[in-house]
């Protein structure tokens, strides 16, 4: 009794003193935000017919669809072409400061709302990366994903250093603003009746503002250290929670794609891969196309693989060396994707789903190597290179609106 007790205490300490995965959970951040930000810019001069009021899917049509579904968008609360304009600004804007970790918590809010007013307002628009992106926009508000790489993280190691130093740091102020400005948008849009579609989106920003704003009354204030911890304890634990689920959904996601191409008659003869190379849709590169598909034993080998790989994948957690081979093929078959049949925005929202899986010491050695090639970059202008910090003095400090 006494060891199974020890065994639990040590778990749920693991899960409340700290935000576990913090490298895993900044590739995702900066993975996802990054795969938005490139559909949004190469989409740019299509926005209207794609999402806007030029769009064959209506305003009222999409309307109604809403009303059925209870799915929620901003995009729905005027039909003007300027607040059309002013919600796709804000989604690119959102995903550059979510992509960079500046204001991390903020930005995954503003990314999660423009993510979900885009694709519900068109929701024939898009591939399965769309449903993955979906997803994951949510369970980032969840997480603690702006710890490691990010803006705030400097931001926060600065001042844990002018700290040490004894030197004083001056309040945070764009924070309060930016807690300021939504909250007065949030107001508007409640008061203005907005919010007709359903609870679950406005209770989630009312309580992810409310929560923002306490944060940092608790760290203004000094006699409020319990509060402090207390709240850095729900943190972690729902960026673990998080975590979690992030992991749980591209498990599912695969074992449901494997399972679902084994009952299939042409998956079963090793046919199946052959279609989609000769679709004019999925060919961007005829005579690759072509090329692949010359072989049948070629495709029979691709065709069986990819069903064992995804059929596997969930099992092999078990093991690690075996995780990390399946790892390598499942990106390497979403690069090949990206490429013969030119679905790049799919392929990166599932590399980005597998990066959660990565081995922290890999990740580390990237940084490492991102690092010095940023210290290269910068000598060669001229300009001098920043001594490398620790991955613990990376840590954001828990005052503020850091992540």
């Amino acid at each position: 009794m006494n060891r199974l007790s020890l065994t639990l205490s040590r778990g749920i300490a693991r899960v409340t003193e700290a935000a576990l995965g913090p490298y895993q959970s900044a590739v995702i951040r900066i993975g996802f935000a990054g795969t938005w930000l490139l559909f949004l810019l190469r989409e740019f001069p299509h926005r209207r017919e794609l999402y806007g009021p030029s769009g064959p899917w209506g305003w009222n049509l999409a309307k109604q669809l809403t009303a059925d579904n209870h799915a929620f968008t901003a995009l729905l609360w005027s039909d003007g072409r300027l607040w059309f304009e002013f919600c796709y600004a804000l989604a690119i804007l959102a995903s550059v400061a979510l992509l960079l970790g500046w204001r991390t918590r903020t930005a995954s809010v503003l990314f999660m709302v423009g993510v979900l007013s885009l694709q519900n307002r068109s929701v024939f628009i898009g591939d399965g990366g769309d449903n993955v992106l979906h997803l994951m926009a949510f369970y980032l508000v969840f997480t603690r994903c702006g710890r490691m790489w990010s803006l705030d993280a400097r931001r926060a190691a600065r001042d844990a250093a002018a700290r040490a130093r004894g030197e004083r740091v001056p309040a945070d102020r764009v924070g309060p603003v930016l807690w300021a400005v939504s909250g007065l948008a949030l107001g508007t849009a409640t008061l203005t009746g907005r919010f007709d579609n359903g609870w679950l989106i406005p209770a989630l920003l009312w309580t992810a503002w409310a929560v923002l704003g306490l944060w940092w009354l608790a760290g203004r204030r000094e006699a409020w250290q319990e509060p402090r911890i207390l709240l850095d304890v729900i943190a972690n634990v729902l960026h673990n929670g998080a975590l979690v689920v992030i992991m749980a959904e591209a498990c599912l996601i695969y074992a449901t794609a494997g399972w679902y191409k084994i009952q299939g008659s042409r998956w079963q003869d090793g046919t199946a891969v052959y279609y989609p190379l000769h679709l004019d849709y999925f060919s961007p590169w005829p005579a690759l196309a072509d090329l692949m598909s010359s072989s049948g034993t070629i495709m029979m080998i691709v065709a069986y693989g990819t069903v064992i790989v995804q059929v596997a994948f969930p099992f092999t957690l078990l093991n690690r060396r075996a995780k990390n081979v399946l790892l390598v093929l499942m990106m390497l078959e979403h690069a090949v994707i990206a490429v013969v049949l030119g679905l790049p925005f799919f392929s990166l929202a599932m590399i980005t789903a597998d990066a959660v899986f990565l081995p922290t010491s890999f990740l580390r050695r990237l940084g490492a190597w991102a690092a010095r090639a940023r210290g290269r970059l910068l000598r060669g202008a001229g300009r001098p290179v920043p001594a490398p910090r620790s991955p613990e003095d990376s840590a954001p400090d828990r005052v503020g609106f850091t992540a």
